[in-house]
Protein backbone atom coordinates (compact mmCIF):
# COMPACT_ATOMS: atom_id res chain seq x y z
CA UNK A 1 0.00 0.00 0.00
CA UNK A 2 3.15 2.29 1.11
CA UNK A 3 4.35 2.01 -2.59
CA UNK A 4 1.51 2.47 -4.29
CA UNK A 5 0.90 6.26 -2.46
CA UNK A 6 4.34 6.48 -3.34
CA UNK A 7 4.14 5.72 -6.84
CA UNK A 8 0.98 8.09 -7.64
CA UNK A 9 1.97 11.01 -5.38
CA UNK A 10 4.55 12.49 -7.73
CA UNK A 11 1.54 12.94 -10.89
CA UNK A 12 -0.68 14.69 -7.69
CA UNK A 13 2.32 16.97 -7.11
CA UNK A 14 3.20 18.04 -11.03
CA UNK A 15 -0.63 20.14 -11.51
CA UNK A 16 0.16 23.36 -9.73
CA UNK A 17 4.28 22.95 -11.28
CA UNK A 18 2.61 22.80 -14.84
CA UNK A 19 0.02 25.89 -14.00
CA UNK A 20 2.41 27.71 -13.00
CA UNK A 21 4.94 26.98 -15.75
CA UNK A 22 2.05 27.71 -18.08
CA UNK A 23 1.11 30.96 -16.43
CA UNK A 24 4.47 31.91 -16.59
CA UNK A 25 4.95 30.99 -20.24
CA UNK A 26 1.55 33.08 -21.24
CA UNK A 27 2.71 36.06 -19.13
CA UNK A 28 6.06 35.67 -21.09
CA UNK A 29 4.60 36.15 -24.57
CA UNK A 30 2.20 39.01 -23.87
CA UNK A 31 5.39 40.67 -22.06
CA UNK A 32 6.94 40.16 -26.11
CA UNK A 33 4.23 41.03 -27.79
CA UNK A 34 3.47 44.68 -25.77
CA UNK A 35 7.44 44.84 -26.22
CA UNK A 36 7.74 44.61 -29.62
CA UNK A 37 4.14 45.95 -30.83
CA UNK A 38 2.46 48.50 -28.86
CA UNK A 39 6.02 50.09 -26.71
CA UNK A 40 8.30 52.47 -28.73
CA UNK A 41 11.67 51.96 -28.76
CA UNK A 42 13.97 53.75 -26.73
CA UNK A 43 15.50 56.74 -27.10
CA UNK A 44 18.51 55.40 -28.78
CA UNK A 45 20.81 58.36 -29.84
CA UNK A 46 23.70 57.41 -26.95
CA UNK A 47 22.99 53.21 -27.04
CA UNK A 48 23.19 51.45 -30.48
CA UNK A 49 23.94 47.92 -30.30
CA UNK A 50 23.78 46.88 -33.79
CA UNK A 51 25.27 43.61 -33.00
CA UNK A 52 22.32 42.80 -31.14
CA UNK A 53 20.42 40.42 -34.19
CA UNK A 54 23.19 38.90 -35.13
CA UNK A 55 24.30 37.84 -31.99
CA UNK A 56 20.40 36.42 -31.49
CA UNK A 57 20.95 34.41 -34.60
CA UNK A 58 24.60 32.83 -33.48
CA UNK A 59 22.66 31.75 -29.49
CA UNK A 60 19.98 30.21 -31.64
CA UNK A 61 22.26 28.20 -34.08
CA UNK A 62 24.42 27.26 -30.76
CA UNK A 63 21.45 26.03 -28.97
CA UNK A 64 20.53 24.21 -32.46
CA UNK A 65 23.19 22.82 -32.21
CA UNK A 66 23.23 21.55 -29.14
CA UNK A 67 19.46 19.84 -29.69
CA UNK A 68 21.31 17.95 -32.09
CA UNK A 69 23.86 16.89 -30.31
CA UNK A 70 21.60 16.48 -26.82
CA UNK A 71 19.42 14.25 -29.21
CA UNK A 72 22.81 11.96 -30.23
CA UNK A 73 23.69 11.42 -26.92
CA UNK A 74 20.32 10.11 -25.82
CA UNK A 75 20.24 8.23 -28.63
CA UNK A 76 23.59 6.72 -27.53
CA UNK A 77 22.31 6.15 -23.70
CA UNK A 78 24.93 8.93 -22.60
CA UNK A 79 22.59 10.59 -19.97
CA UNK A 80 24.88 12.78 -18.44
CA UNK A 81 26.61 14.16 -22.05
CA UNK A 82 22.86 14.72 -22.97
CA UNK A 83 21.55 16.70 -19.97
CA UNK A 84 24.88 18.22 -20.30
CA UNK A 85 23.69 19.43 -23.92
CA UNK A 86 20.50 19.74 -23.07
CA UNK A 87 20.94 22.84 -20.47
CA UNK A 88 23.47 24.07 -23.12
CA UNK A 89 20.73 24.16 -25.00
CA UNK A 90 18.76 25.62 -22.64
CA UNK A 91 21.39 28.50 -21.72
CA UNK A 92 22.00 29.31 -24.87
CA UNK A 93 17.94 29.90 -24.94
CA UNK A 94 17.97 32.00 -22.09
CA UNK A 95 20.77 33.97 -23.34
CA UNK A 96 19.05 34.62 -27.03
CA UNK A 97 16.01 35.90 -25.20
CA UNK A 98 17.81 38.04 -22.59
CA UNK A 99 19.29 40.09 -25.98
CA UNK A 100 16.19 39.54 -27.58
CA UNK A 101 14.66 41.75 -25.48
CA UNK A 102 17.15 43.77 -24.79
CA UNK A 103 17.12 44.53 -29.06
CA UNK A 104 13.50 44.99 -29.01
CA UNK A 105 13.71 47.53 -26.11
CA UNK A 106 16.07 49.27 -27.79
CA UNK A 107 15.55 49.36 -31.26
CA UNK A 108 11.84 48.41 -31.70
CA UNK A 109 10.47 46.06 -34.23
CA UNK A 110 12.22 45.96 -37.78
CA UNK A 111 10.14 44.80 -40.56
CA UNK A 112 10.85 43.09 -44.20
CA UNK A 113 10.93 45.53 -46.86
CA UNK A 114 7.94 45.66 -48.95
CA UNK A 115 9.76 45.34 -52.23
CA UNK A 116 12.02 42.72 -51.32
CA UNK A 117 12.28 39.51 -52.73
CA UNK A 118 10.89 36.15 -50.94
CA UNK A 119 8.55 38.31 -48.80
CA UNK A 120 6.20 36.04 -49.71
CA UNK A 121 8.40 32.86 -48.28
CA UNK A 122 9.95 35.32 -45.31
CA UNK A 123 6.17 36.33 -43.74
CA UNK A 124 4.63 32.73 -43.64
CA UNK A 125 8.33 31.06 -42.15
CA UNK A 126 8.37 33.84 -39.34
CA UNK A 127 4.64 33.77 -38.44
CA UNK A 128 5.60 29.91 -37.90
CA UNK A 129 8.90 31.08 -36.03
CA UNK A 130 6.40 32.88 -33.73
CA UNK A 131 3.66 30.79 -32.95
CA UNK A 132 5.55 27.81 -32.52
CA UNK A 133 8.33 29.85 -29.93
CA UNK A 134 5.30 30.55 -28.32
CA UNK A 135 4.48 27.05 -28.17
CA UNK A 136 7.83 25.31 -27.48
CA UNK A 137 8.33 27.53 -24.19
CA UNK A 138 6.23 26.14 -21.81
CA UNK A 139 6.95 23.11 -23.21
CA UNK A 140 10.68 22.86 -22.68
CA UNK A 141 9.83 24.25 -19.17
CA UNK A 142 8.04 21.23 -18.96
CA UNK A 143 10.47 19.01 -20.43
CA UNK A 144 13.05 20.33 -18.10
CA UNK A 145 10.59 20.20 -15.13
CA UNK A 146 10.22 16.57 -15.61
CA UNK A 147 13.77 15.51 -15.88
CA UNK A 148 14.82 17.99 -13.32
CA UNK A 149 12.37 16.14 -10.62
CA UNK A 150 12.76 12.58 -12.46
CA UNK A 151 9.56 12.44 -13.60
CA UNK A 152 11.65 10.30 -16.47
CA UNK A 153 8.66 8.57 -18.34
CA UNK A 154 6.72 12.24 -18.69
CA UNK A 155 10.18 13.56 -19.86
CA UNK A 156 10.49 11.03 -22.80
CA UNK A 157 6.65 11.46 -23.56
CA UNK A 158 6.78 15.34 -23.67
CA UNK A 159 10.50 15.50 -24.97
CA UNK A 160 9.04 14.04 -28.20
CA UNK A 161 7.27 17.14 -29.46
CA UNK A 162 9.17 19.17 -27.63
CA UNK A 163 12.64 18.70 -29.03
CA UNK A 164 11.35 19.23 -33.03
CA UNK A 165 9.58 22.10 -31.95
CA UNK A 166 12.54 23.61 -30.38
CA UNK A 167 15.26 22.91 -32.88
CA UNK A 168 12.40 24.20 -35.82
CA UNK A 169 12.28 27.72 -33.94
CA UNK A 170 16.09 27.86 -33.19
CA UNK A 171 16.68 26.97 -37.15
CA UNK A 172 14.16 29.35 -38.41
CA UNK A 173 15.47 32.58 -36.16
CA UNK A 174 18.84 32.22 -37.90
CA UNK A 175 17.14 31.67 -41.11
CA UNK A 176 14.91 34.81 -40.36
CA UNK A 177 17.71 36.76 -39.88
CA UNK A 178 19.66 35.85 -42.39
CA UNK A 179 16.43 36.60 -44.99
CA UNK A 180 15.83 39.84 -43.41
CA UNK A 181 19.72 41.07 -43.35
CA UNK A 182 19.84 39.98 -47.33
CA UNK A 183 16.46 41.73 -48.13
CA UNK A 184 17.59 44.71 -46.21
CA UNK A 185 20.95 44.56 -48.55
CA UNK A 186 23.59 44.29 -45.33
Amino acid sequence: MGTTATSSQPRANTRPAIFAILAISAAASLFLFWLIYQHPAADTASVRLPFLPALNAILNGLCATSLIIGFTFIRARNIAAHRAAMMTAFVFSTLFLVSYILHHYLHGDVRYPHEAAYRSIYLPLLASHIVLAIVALPLVLVTFFFSLTGRFPQHRKVARWTLPLWLYVSVTGVITYAMLRLAQGR
